[in-house]
Formats: structure tokens, sequence, C-alpha cells
């Protein structure tokens, strides 16, 4: 459904992308911000859903900077071999391509961004660090406790699971206090990763739930 093509950051960096468009009326566009996966399987079928939703869709190989096309699955290696990159990240050069991505879809109408795990957290920061979206979704970003002082300049949506081993309920409820005007979801017994179908802690109950919600907000925002 989608294609291949290669962004160029404000910074003169080059990175490749994921591109999903619509069959019909285009409503707007969508960065998507992978996990610390890569822009795999998962992260391209985001793209194609929101797709089929009415959103162009693209999707920033951000770990180019460090790791040229990497993509990996869930298995523990796999996961312990993605992990093995957090220390390269560097959430200003995230920035740049996550402008990058944006810049892509000028012309689409309204522009949002959507994040998972790591791509949560750039979602959170996009919308407080970079003009012109009119929407943010965050699922299970694991740092945005970090930066929950910075004030989002659109409207927000994120959500969390209630056994997240790696975002306490401590954290989540700072999050929410910090972050008020925002709709916060807590998902009751799921856990890190619950919206990705490709991972061991899938929960579909919970994921078909926040993707209704994701829907809705977007179709109540992007305009």
């Amino acid at each position: 459904m989608g294609k291949t093509l290669t962004l160029t950051t404000s910074d003169n960096h080059t990175l490749g992308a994921y591109r999903a468009d619509p069959q019909g009326a285009v409503k707007g566009g969508m960065v998507v911000v992978q996990e610390i996966f890569g822009v795999n399987h998962h992260i391209r079928a985001v793209c194609d859903r929101l797709a089929g939703m009415g959103y162009a869709a693209v999707a920033p190989a951000v770990f180019d900077r460090f790791v040229r096309d990497f993509e990996c699955g869930y298995t523990p290696d796999e996961i312990a071999h993605a992990r093995s990159y957090l220390g390269n990240l560097n959430w200003d050069h995230m920035m740049a391509d996550v402008a990058a991505a944006k810049d892509e879809l000028k012309g689409v109408g309204p522009i949002g961004i959507i994040g998972f795990c790591m791509g949560g957290t750039a979602a959170f920061l996009g919308a407080c660090r970079l003009p012109g979206f009119a929407a943010s979704v965050a699922f299970y970003g694991g740092m945005i406790g970090k930066f929950a002082d910075e004030k989002p300049k659109c409207s927000l949506q994120m959500h969390f699971g209630e056994k997240d081993e790696s975002i306490p309920m401590d954290v989540v409820a700072a999050i929410k206090a910090k972050q008020a005007q925002a709709e916060t979801y807590v998902y009751p017994d799921a856990p890190h990763g619950f919206s990705c179908d490709e991972r061991a802690s899938y929960r579909k109950e919970a994921s078909d739930l926040a993707w209704s919600r994701t829907q809705a907000f977007l179709t109540a925002h992007m305009k």
C-alpha cells in the first residue's frame, strides 16, 4: 500500500521513511514515530491503517542517524538488540527528523503526530517543540514523565497500560497532573506495548479501545 522515500532534515541529514496515502479523499496527514524496533512491519501497518482512515502517513526512520535501515521484530534477542541503541538517542535530532516528515506532508491538510513507546515520547515532544501540529497521540511514551513540564502547542491524547513495567502508575499520575488539559487513558491489566498485535504483550480489548479513542480524537482535532 505504501512506498519508501528519502527525507532531508534542516541539518542536512538524510533518512529513510515509509509513506502510505489514502485511495480516496485526504483528510490530512500523520507523522508516525516508531518504537525502538525501527520502521518495521508494525509501524508500516499503522501507516496503512491511517491511510485507510483518510490520512497520508509518513514514518521517518529515526534510527538512521546511527544505524541505517534498522528494523526488527519482538523476540527477546531482537528486543535486546534494539535496546542496545538507546544510548544513541538524541531528542533534538529526532525532532529534526520528525519535522522533515511533517514537511513531507505539506499540502495535505492538517497534520498530526502519533508515536509508540520511544515514539510516544517523540509524539509528546513534537507537540511541545514543533509548530504546526493539529493533534498528538502518544502511546506508552516511557520518557514523557521526564519532559512533562513542557507545554504542548496542540491537542494531546495519551495512552498508558496499568501493568507497564517501565512506566509506573505514580509517573502516569504526575503526567496527568501536569498535563491536565490532555486526554489521558490508563488501560487495566495492560502491559507495555499493548497496542501492537505482533508483541507478546498485545491486549486486543485495550488496543481496540485505544484505537477507537484515537480515531475520535483525530476526527475532533484534525481540522
